[in-house]
């Protein structure tokens, strides 16, 4: 099976987060106005702040996304590295923000078995 882009992968997490009740994500924009080696993804669920770098499988963070990632736990954020949708339910879940959230099996928000989902989004970009 071919590895999902990261774009792609960074769609379907935002459209999983913003399916979340209480919960607001927006992908961070790199270029001339954004800080340098920032997460792709911000937001907040239920009051709390978090920070999510996006890579496909088995790609690695740069020592600037590391550094960014530290500050934003620094100052109380959840900040992580995360592949898909299945990721970020484990990290909400660490952190304990997981209840009233989707079950794992819920195929309609599983990185791994949303081709539909990231299929359907590409296709309603079209329209």
């Amino acid at each position: 099976m071919k590895v999902p882009s990261e774009k792609a992968i960074v769609k379907a997490i935002l459209a999983y987060l913003n399916s979340l009740p209480g919960c607001v994500a927006r992908k961070r924009w790199g270029g001339g106005y954004g800080v340098a080696g920032d997460p792709d993804i911000t937001g907040c669920i239920r009051g709390q702040h978090f920070e999510f770098e996006v890579k496909r499988p088995g790609a690695h963070l740069t020592s600037l996304q590391a550094q960014r990632l530290a500050e934003w736990r620094g100052a109380g954020a959840v900040a992580a590295v995360v592949t898909g949708v299945s990721d970020i339910r484990e990290v909400f879940r660490q952190h304990g923000l997981s209840a009233g959230l989707a079950h794992p099996h819920d195929r309609r928000h599983h990185y791994h078995d949303c081709r539909e989902d990231v299929h359907q989004a590409a296709y309603d970009d079209q329209q």
